[in-house]
């Protein structure tokens, strides 16, 4: 009976990294439909979260159950509850990649992005992409010193926000306010994206240690 427990508690967190490649896709979907200004993917990217909504639905509901019938403990315990809290730090990163291709539907046949911040915005993204390779990594290996090295990499999103701000705000902005406006929430997009699997990470560091950062 036991071991079925722990294959049911393994499964769960396989499906977890799972869920992570499909957010994955979908924000580096979400980019491409940005910078080239397509429709088609853009279109696809916000179909696909309902996908997104229905998988986190259901690994929800399983480790609920899991809680409800087995009354775990200890890392047995934590492991749900991170969990639980992991599948939320995914779902809003699915919805983020929605709030992208939006943008780029929305300022269509154009790019929503001017050509000469195109670099900026393939820079976040790659972060983004990264940050989000590596929750999965962590997440699947527990690895708790892979978590604290993804603190960097946020650093570093940061840092790109501020020089994409840099240039809404300079003398030589000149795209008028709503490619402004667009610019700007797509850099706070981004950045929480990378927030969210910094979160992750950090129910890691709280599943195998215990202790909240």
């Amino acid at each position: 009976m036991r071991d079925q427990y722990y294959e049911q508690l393994d499964a769960i967190v396989d499906d977890l990294v799972d869920l992570t490649g499909t957010v994955r896709r979908a924000v580096a979907n979400a980019t491409k439909a940005l910078l080239e200004a397509d429709g088609q993917i853009a279109e696809a990217v916000i179909a696909g979260d309902k996908d997104i909504d229905e998988t986190t639905e259901v690994i929800e509901e399983r480790a609920l159950l899991l809680l409800a019938t087995q009354q775990p403990v200890a890392t047995d315990l934590r492991q749900l509850i991170a969990t639980l809290r992991m599948l939320a730090d995914l779902q809003r990163m699915g919805d983020l990649s929605v709030h992208v291709a939006k943008i780029a539907r929305r300022r269509m046949p154009d790019s929503a992005v001017p050509e000469h911040l195109h670099p900026t915005i393939l820079s976040m993204a790659a972060v983004a992409d990264s940050m989000i390779d590596s929750a999965s990594r962590i997440v699947a290996n527990r690895d708790v010193a892979k978590a604290a090295q993804l603190e960097s990499e946020d650093d570093e999103m940061d840092l790109l926000r501020k020089d994409l701000f840099r240039s809404l705000l300079g003398d030589s902005w000149d795209h008028g306010v709503e490619p402004a406006v667009d610019v700007a929430l797509l850099g706070r997009y981004y950045e929480r994206i990378g927030d969210h699997a910094v979160s992750m990470a950090r129910r890691v560091v709280y599943l195998v240690t215990g202790q909240l950062t």
